[in-house]
Order: C-alpha cells, then sequence, then structure tokens
C-alpha cells in the first residue's frame, strides 16, 4: 500500500499528466520503479527488517510486471536481472510469510492456552532467523552489485513509448478466470490471488483516469479478502504442524474457526465480482465490502 502511494505521488512530482492520447507508461514513471527498486535492495541488504523486506517484493513484482507483461520484449539482460530478483523475492518470501504469521498470531485474543500461543510464537521467530540468515546470503555484496548495474542498464533501456496499454493487459489477465463458471473453492481463490496482484499492479501503471481507478479499487477489494484469509490460512497450518490437529489444541480449533470466517469472506467476495460481471469490463460497477461474523479481523496483507 505504502508503494502504491509513492507510485501516484511520482506523477505529481514528475509533473505528469493526467490523461494520454496514447496509453503506454510516462518514462518518467518508469524510471521511478527501477530506481525505487534499487534503493529497496540496498535497504534488504543492510537490513531485512519486516518492512523492508515487504518493500522489496513489491518492487520486485511492479518491475517483473513492467518487464515481463508490459514490455514488448526482453534482452538477456533483462531475463537475467529478473531471474536474480526471482531468486531473492521467493527467499524474501519465505521471510515475509513469517512476519504475516507473527502478526495476524499477536492480534488473536485467546484467554486459553497462553502457554501455547507463546510457544508458537517463539517458533515463529526462531524459523524467522532462519531464514533471514537465508536471505542475507543471497543479498551479498557481490550480487548487489551486480543486480544495481543491471538495473541502470534496463532503465536506460526500456522503451516505454512501445509499451503495453497497463490496464487492457491488467484486465486480459483476469478474462479467463472471470468468465470461468467453476465453483469458488480454494484452488481458485489461490489462483485468483495470485493473478488480482499482477493485475493491480499492471493497472498502477495506466493514466490515472475514473475507469484505471475503479478496476484498481475493485481489484484491492477482492485482493485484500484473499490475502486476509491466505495469511490466516498459512498460520493455522504452521500451528497444526507444530501444536497438533483441533482437537489436540484449543488454540488451532480457534484458528480453524478464524481461518474458515476468512474464507467464507474471500469467497463471497469474489462470487460477487464474479456475479456482477467481473472487474475486466470497463466502468463496472464496483462491488460493496462484504462484512465478516468474527470480530477478530485482521488486515495483516499489504500490497
Amino acid at each position: 500500500m505504502l508503494f502504491s502511494i509513492a507510485f501516484w505521488h511520482a506523477r505529481l512530482y514528475f509533473h505528469l499528466p493526467i490523461r494520454f492520447l496514447v496509453m503506454s507508461i510516462d518514462p518518467k514513471l518508469s524510471r521511478f520503479v527501477f530506481q525505487k527498486l534499487e534503493r529497496d535492495l540496498v535497504k534488504l541488504s543492510s537490513k531485512p527488517r519486516a518492512d523492508n523486506v515487504h518493500g522489496f517484493r513489491t518492487a520486485t513484482r511492479r518491475l517483473q510486471i513492467l518487464l515481463g507483461e508490459l514490455s514488448p520484449k526482453l534482452d538477456g539482460s533483462q531475463r537475467k536481472l529478473l531471474k536474480q530478483l526471482g531468486r531473492i523475492r521467493k527467499r524474501a518470501g519465505k521471510v515475509r510469510d513469517l512476519d504475516v504469521q507473527l502478526i495476524a498470531l499477536r492480534t488473536l485474543k485467546i484467554p486459553r492456552e497462553p502457554r501455547r500461543k507463546t510457544q508458537l510464537v517463539n517458533h515463529l521467530i526462531e524459523l524467522r532467523g532462519r531464514q533471514e540468515k537465508k536471505l542475507r546470503k543471497a543479498v551479498g555484496k557481490e550480487t548487489v552489485r551486480e543486480i544495481r548495474k543491471r538495473l541502470k542498464r534496463a532503465a536506460r533501456n526500456f522503451k516505454a513509448e512501445a509499451s503495453k496499454d497497463p490496464l487492457a493487459a491488467a484486465r486480459g489477465m483476469l478474462a479467463e478466470i472471470n468468465r470461468s463458471q467453476a465453483p469458488v473453492n480454494e484452488v481458485l481463490l489461490h489462483q485468483y490471488r495470485i493473478l488480482s496482484k499482477r493485475a493491480r499492479y499492471a493497472a498502477e501503471f495506466a493514466d490515472q483516469s475514473a475507469e484505471a481507478q475503479q478496476f484498481i479499487a475493485g481489484v484491492k477489494r477482492v485482493q485484500d479478502a484473499l490475502g486476509d484469509w491466505h495469511d490466516w490460512l498459512t498460520l493455522m497450518q504452521t500451528a497444526s504442524t507444530q501444536l497438533g490437529e483441533v482437537r489436540d489444541s484449543p488454540l488451532v480449533a480457534e484458528l480453524h474457526n478464524v481461518t474458515g470466517a476468512k474464507f467464507r469472506r474471500a469467497v463471497a467476495a469474489l462470487s460477487h465480482m464474479r456475479g456482477a460481471g467481473g472487474i475486466t469490463k470497463p466502468m463496472a460497477e464496483a462491488p460493496a465490502p462484504v462484512q465478516t461474523a468474527t470480530k477478530q479481523r485482521t488486515s495483516i496483507s499489504a500490497a
């Protein structure tokens, strides 16, 4: 979310026009993406705190969309860059998963089994420490130096005027799954969770029109619900492995209940969107927020 704010503020800083006759990406905006990722890479290599890990992953996804989805063609250096960044992002993702689990667990108010909750928190902290060590090795000085050189080269060679229409590309990412008549289940939620992130990042490269803003808002509503469910699902699975199944632990049983509520909310959000004709249709009416029965809802999924 913070990256999205900075992304739109970059338009104001660079005095970018609000409308374009040609739906390509402004060169100054594309350069901002390269520069932001370079800064986030340096922060990550110096101190992989939760905010630095998340910032790097978000910035990497945006560059992957810019080069991999919106650019007409990748050269060898750009492919090498995306491959290097992908390996680090995957490693950083393991740290990020543990960060969101810790946030979720600490917000869970349960009077029973306080020792089990403390045990699980300590287990997650220990796991994060191990993953952080692996992440630090992945962002050594030589690797960071090479990636920074490739980022500068890619920024110089990127042809913004030849890029695809960002909003059209974003709609295309979701078109097939929106047309699908398959029932909304865990498999579909996982697929849409990944696709909605890619579509949102692509659409945020588009002209800041009412149409683009409405599309982004619709995607984000569904993305937030799906991300929230996935975070609690991951925590429940970790707790089950560490503490036993539902019948063995009231804490696991409570996590199971919360995850179930998050799942129902995610299904309702996606079903509502599909029932309204999807969000790939231009200027479609945005779905209303879906309320959940649980009072323990927390938004731990960011951009």
